[in-house]
């Protein structure tokens, strides 16, 4: 059961990087394999630092109650998911190709990636928390992050269309809200 959490929560934490990347993709700008690489590699350092901190809540209250909080934070995260689309500016994409070369550099991809691991911090802690095995969970949010930023980057306008694309926030948030609720009753 740990491994369609782990693949699940890699997935959801990584929605909102499809979401950015899709835009990337429509504007044109491309994100390159080492920039893409610098996004999925502070995921996962953030991930980590994260997942750490949550595990040592769990020497501190009881298992019961660290997963019963975890799972609640999955929830809570979701929800502010799903409620910060309503209030995010759609002109605070472009800001990251600061130069305006239409290409993602290295700089320009590690100040995005400290954006985009913001989900990776409260979700880490909740997985910590959740005693969620932490090396693959780690490598989980890392391939997926490379993923959904290559394909977003790569199909943006044809995948903007389509449901994920415009919806994706929205599918992230409800996704976590589903895996808080499930990890609250196993």
């Amino acid at each position: 059961m740990q491994w369609i959490t782990i693949i699940l929560l890699g997935i959801a934490v990584n929605l909102d990087n499809l979401g950015i990347s899709l835009a990337y993709g429509i504007k044109r700008i491309k994100i390159p394999f080492i920039s893409n690489a610098a996004i999925a590699l502070l995921s996962m350092l953030v991930t980590y630092v994260a997942i750490t901190i949550g595990e040592a809540l769990i020497d501190y209250i009881s298992v019961y109650l660290a997963n019963l909080l975890g799972s609640l934070l999955l929830c809570v995260i979701g929800a502010w998911t799903l409620l910060s689309k309503r209030f995010a500016k759609a002109g605070r994409i472009k800001s990251f190709d600061k130069d305006q070369n239409s290409i993602l550099s290295l700089k320009e991809a590690i100040l995005l990636g400290f954006v985009l691991s913001a989900n990776c911090l409260a979700t880490g802690i909740a997985i910590g928390a959740n005693d969620i095995t932490t090396i693959w969970m780690v490598i989980s949010i890392g391939a997926f992050s490379f993923i959904t930023v290559a394909i977003g980057s790569h199909f943006g306008i044809l995948l903007a269309k389509s449901f994920i694309g415009r919806y994706s926030t929205a599918i992230a948030g409800w996704l976590l809200i589903a895996i808080g609720i499930f990890e609250i009753f196993i």
